[in-house]
């Protein structure tokens, strides 16, 4: 199994940070490389436990998706999600919320763990040469557009 974690502080309180994690928000922060869409199985405002949710997008002109199931979800502590896609990787990604303070200000420690399995002997490889150092990137990425976001253009970058 890969374990990746990333960590970031936000200047928003954490019950304000949560909400860019429901469905018709996550797009702008998560994925939007690949113009992803969140697709809840009830229709659905939030997320919450046991829910399916098909996130699917565009790569050049290669549709990609996957389907996810919500493992834990608490506002402003926990969001939680079992994955699988159809070339078997699969795994959990996890954002955790703590409250801290900032200069002075409320905010947010962010930390977003992404735990993966991958299967055969050349994705394991590969895995270790490329797809590890990828997904931490990519994970620094959202975290950072998600700070962008939520900080409303303010002094912090």
């Amino acid at each position: 199994m890969t374990h990746i974690e990333t960590q970031t502080e936000i200047r928003v309180p954490p019950r304000h940070l949560f909400a860019f994690f429901v469905p018709q928000r996550m797009g702008y922060w998560y994925g939007p490389e690949a113009q992803t869409q969140f697709e809840v199985s009830d229709g659905s405002a939030e997320f919450g436990v046991a829910q399916k949710v098909r996130v699917s997008g565009r790569i050049a002109s290669r549709e990609v998706a996957h389907t996810v199931v919500v493992t834990e979800c608490r506002w402003a502590d926990v969001l939680e999600w079992r994955f699988e896609d159809r070339t078997g990787l699969r795994g959990i990604e996890r954002w955790d919320f703590q409250a801290t303070e900032i200069d002075g200000a409320p905010g947010t420690l962010l930390r977003m763990r992404s735990d993966y399995k991958v299967t055969g002997i050349v994705a394991r490889a590969a895995n270790w040469m490329i797809t590890r150092h990828a997904v931490a990137r990519r994970n620094r990425e959202y975290l950072a557009r998600l700070k962008r976001l939520a900080a409303h253009g303010s002094r912090e970058s």
